[in-house]
């Protein structure tokens, strides 16, 4: 994969860089304040980037709001959040467009190089990847939605971790049922949410999107 980095702390992009490059990626640029952020992503246009959230000029949302402009231009860009603070407006409108190919992190949640690289595959492809943390924090916050409340507590836990980005069979061994029995339960979620796209994937990310969108 092409990818940028944007982070303004030198050990922690460099670290990243080198793990990235590790894994066989490519980091095609890296950037420190968020205008920077915002060429890079335009010009590059990755496969999927890494955007701190407070970044120079002023530490306060200039990653995430680059990162919403370059979505605005090229549509479907993917990005991965990684910030030591969730900032619940802008995140929810970077999931707002409900193309997908977003994630976002806590820095403190990640724990080991495989974590972290199998998250930006995700994004990369065009799904999601959420720390618990940050999905607790957005449904705090969120309105009621008429759809999801429809959706029972077992299937409410489903679309929870399926939003962390967990397959249906890691999704079993967490809630010790058997994949078929998942099958069903996300096969009833996406009726009760009333998505009826014929492509699995694309449904599971419009239900991530609606449960934590919750508009």
């Amino acid at each position: 994969m092409r990818i940028v980095v944007a982070e303004d702390l030198y050990l922690l992009r460099d670290g990243m860089v080198r793990l990235i490059e590790a894994y066989g990626h490519q980091v095609v640029a890296t950037a420190t304040t968020g205008p920077e952020t915002l060429d890079a992503l335009l010009e590059w246009r990755p496969d999927v980037a890494v955007v701190d959230v407070r970044m120079p000029p002023t530490q306060s949302d200039e990653g995430l709001r680059a990162a919403l402009a370059a979505r605005g231009e090229l549509p479907g860009l993917p990005v991965l959040i990684l910030s030591q603070y969730v900032e619940q407006l802008y995140a929810r409108e970077l999931l707002a467009d409900g193309a997908g190919g977003i994630g976002y992190f806590l820095k403190e949640s990640v724990f080991d190089a495989d974590q972290f690289i199998d998250a930006l595959e995700r994004v990369a492809g065009g799904g999601t990847a959420m720390d618990p943390a940050v999905i607790a924090k957005l449904l705090s916050s969120g309105s009621s939605n008429r759809r999801l409340e429809r959706l029972t507590e077992r299937e409410h836990s489903v679309l929870g971790l399926m939003a962390e980005g967990m397959s249906n069979q890691a999704i079993g061994r967490r809630l010790f049922l058997s994949e078929s029995a998942i099958s069903k339960y996300t096969t009833s979620m996406f009726g009760k949410l009333g998505i009826t796209d014929d492509d699995d994937n694309n449904r599971r990310v419009l239900a991530v999107l609606a449960y934590l969108n919750n508009p």
